[in-house]
């Protein structure tokens, strides 16, 4: 616990270090230097951090929602841009799923802590004591924003160099791994072709506030338990539990394929907790 205040401190004290001096982008994931250090406060500054303070002169704050706006759109265009050259074999299907899975918020944020942002965000306090400083959807924003940010202080193909290096190492492993793909779908086509039945989806727990609050859904096939998973919704919970029922199917196929010819076709996955056994609730 001490550690995590600690940390905490230290965030909050290089978040404030830029109000007063130019920060070393060599911080943040080797950007470029920026020739406008005020853009660069913009793109680091959450709305509730606006919403408590004002400028040296007395005049509010601008946040990062407006550069947030238009990173989104450059990231996305970075990014189709990098598909359509190195993918030519897929059709634009495949391109829209896979670009999706590039820039959705879950990616953004992990590009995002990959380059520490975190400890770089200005938050209001209530906000950085809540955890926002690693939430997800405002890792993802300021992400865009820094990106934006970037192109309006030195144009577009500072922007692609930086964020295609990452789309490089990201793109083989959403394409190898089907994470462009909606993992819920995915277990339905499955679920219905081979068990005749239509997952369905339990919330069995929600911990934490209401602004913060994590659910824990449980996916059933049949009578059968096949994974549970968790989010910060109901939607990403059952997504994440989709995802893990998928990898025990991936699992369970692989031991399969070791088996005799004559044996018996894949059946319900299975059981992964006492309950199993007991008829799907309602």
């Amino acid at each position: 616990m001490m550690g995590e205040g600690v940390r905490s401190q230290e965030s909050e004290c290089r978040a404030l270090s830029t109000e007063h001096s130019v920060l070393s982008t060599q911080n943040l994931g080797m950007l470029p230097e920026f020739h406008n250090q005020e853009l660069l406060a913009r793109a680091l500054t959450h709305s509730s951090y606006a919403n408590e303070h004002v400028s040296e002169g007395g005049a509010p704050i601008e946040d990062n929602e407006r550069l947030e706006f238009l990173g989104d759109a450059i990231l996305d265009f970075v990014a189709a841009k990098w598909l359509y050259q190195h993918f030519p074999a897929l059709d634009e299907g495949r391109l829209t799923s896979l670009r999706a899975a590039l820039v959705r918020a879950s990616t953004l944020a992990q590009f995002a802590e990959s380059i520490h942002l975190a400890e770089y965000l200005r938050l209001g306090k209530g906000e950085a004591e809540s955890g926002g400083r690693h939430r997800a959807n405002i890792l993802s924003d300021a992400f865009e924003a820094l990106m934006a940010a970037l192109y309006l202080d030195q144009g577009f193909e500072a922007v692609s160099a930086y964020f295609e290096q990452m789309i490089e190492t990201t793109a083989p492993v959403v394409l190898n791994e089907n994470l462009d793909r909606d993992p819920k779908s995915q277990l339905q086509e499955w679920s219905q072709a081979t068990l005749s039945v239509t997952p369905r989806y339990k919330v069995v727990g929600a911990e934490g506030p209401d602004h913060a609050k994590t659910f824990t859904v449980e996916v059933w096939l049949g009578s059968f338990m096949a994974a549970a998973g968790s989010g910060s919704s109901k939607q990403v919970a059952e997504q994440t539990a989709a995802r893990a029922a998928l990898a025990v199917l991936v699992d369970t196929q692989t031991a399969q394929d070791g088996q005799a010819e004559d044996s018996l076709p894949p059946g319900p996955l299975p059981a992964k907790d006492a309950h199993a056994n007991c008829d799907l609730p309602e």
